[in-house]
């Protein structure tokens, strides 16, 4: 089949990592209960948030970094190399659910609270540690917060042959992932988890966003520019956000909510995440449009040092996204623990937050530590003077010396007499 997708430029997008480091910093907040800081967070002002966030940018950068692959060198390359990623976040997720089932039984114990492994849905290790640990490690037991990376993996799992499909039939693809979503929200389709109950975020229909996300990193935003930049988008935009925000507030805000009639605030209130609303989707969409709209790759923005700690986050995204999930768990027994007062709130979200910035710049220094040094080049001495390595050897062997600079000054005697037969101009 012909190719029909478009991939993106050259260079890196410094929007991807910006905004991903948004979704980290977001999902630590959001992880602390009872903390005022995360009031900040978009999960606030309308019907979509960090999770949304998350999801779309491991489906766009996902495809821009394995499509070209694919295509240079056949799919079983671009397979495995998406295999291979697949086990790096097996692995992270596994480390993560081992710290942390670790941290909160050692709490409980050390502190004689049992509620908190109640709360962090870790009671089964108590009664069946192994039959636990073992629906663990096939992802159908997961403690709170830990069900993101869950999600992650099934979808980049599943990715190859949709990738494959998406490179020759972006829009198919397209159509046919709404196709599962609707159907998977009209049958009650999702995955078991363990003990009882489903996936928080149902695969089935959060893979509308995923795929939603590859497809505008393959084209699809370049093909729908012009309804992009219409005026009516733009109005049809403005107005959806103003109405998520209202709905959300009424649903924050019980005196709020009063005001509009039950069927109105039905509709929205609680927000079915999921399932990943249509509401949902579609309020998420609309951000991507205004972001398209108003902030383009080339913006000189993205170059202020103000905005260089999100970035470095969203670059070591895995590393610092599983960090920031332990840390929210600190987080939220330190404002058990103490008296979760307003000064104690923000000064646990922002040592956390700069803890996260730490990692992400000590693996970004890392990792540059791990690249070979390159040879330094000599500089050839001017005519007439002597080298510093002749310099240096005769303080210890004066005869090193005459030999060094004899060598260094006649080659550049030589190249001021031109060659026999040699024109000049």
């Amino acid at each position: 089949m012909e190719i029909q997708a478009i991939l993106p430029g050259k260079g890196r997008d410094l929007r991807l990592d910006l905004f991903r480091g948004v979704a980290n910093w977001a999902i630590y907040l959001d992880h602390i209960p009872d903390n005022v800081v995360n009031w900040i967070t978009t999960r606030n002002y309308g019907f979509s948030d960090a999770a949304d966030l998350f999801v779309f940018i491991s489906g766009y950068t996902a495809s821009f970094v394995y499509a070209k692959m694919m295509l240079e060198r056949g799919f079983i390359v671009g397979g495995t190399r998406l295999t291979k990623r697949v086990w790096q976040l097996y692995v992270a997720h596994i480390v993560l659910f081992v710290i942390y089932i670790v941290a909160i039984g050692y709490v409980a114990q050390r502190f004689s609270d049992p509620d908190i492994i109640n709360e962090f849905n870790v009671a089964g290790l108590v009664d069946n540690p192994i039959e636990t640990l073992r629906q663990g490690l096939l992802l159908k037991f997961k403690p709170v917060n830990l069900d993101v990376l869950p999600l992650y993996i099934v979808l980049m799992g599943l990715f190859p042959p949709v990738l494959w499909l998406m490179l020759r039939r972006p829009d198919a693809v397209m159509i046919a992932s709404f196709a599962l979503y609707f159907a998977a929200r009209q049958f009650d389709w999702n995955l078991p988890s363990y003990p009882g109950g489903t996936w928080y975020f149902n695969p089935f229909c959060w893979q509308l966003l995923f795929v939603f996300g590859a497809w505008c990193a393959l084209g699809g935003t370049t093909r729908s520019r012009s309804i992009i930049n219409s005026s009516y988008m733009l109005w049809f935009c403005i107005v959806y956000m103003v109405f998520a925000l209202v709905m959300t507030m009424a649903g924050r805000f019980p005196t709020l909510g009063e005001m509009f009639p039950s069927w109105l605030y039905d509709a929205f209130n609680p927000n079915d995440k999921t399932n990943l609303a249509p509401y949902r989707f579609l309020h998420f969409a609309a951000l991507v449009v205004l972001v398209i709209r108003f902030v383009p790759k080339e913006w000189e923005g993205l170059e202020w040092k103000i905005f260089d700690p999100l970035i470095k986050c969203g670059q070591q995204s895995l590393a610092v996204f599983c960090v920031g999930v332990f840390l929210s768990f600190v987080g939220h027994f330190e404002l058990m623990m103490s008296s979760g007062s307003l000064l104690a709130q923000i000064i646990v979200s922002v040592a956390g937050i700069s803890l996260m910035t730490l990692v992400a710049y000590y693996i970004t220094w890392s990792k540059k530590q791990d690249k070979p040094l390159k040879p330094a080049v000599a500089k050839a001495a001017p005519a007439g003077m002597v080298a510093p390595a002749a310099v240096a050897a005769s303080a210890i062997e004066p005869d090193a010396s005459r030999a060094t600079a004899s060598a260094s000054v006649a080659p550049a005697a030589a190249q001021s007499v031109p060659s026999a037969g040699s024109g000049q101009t």
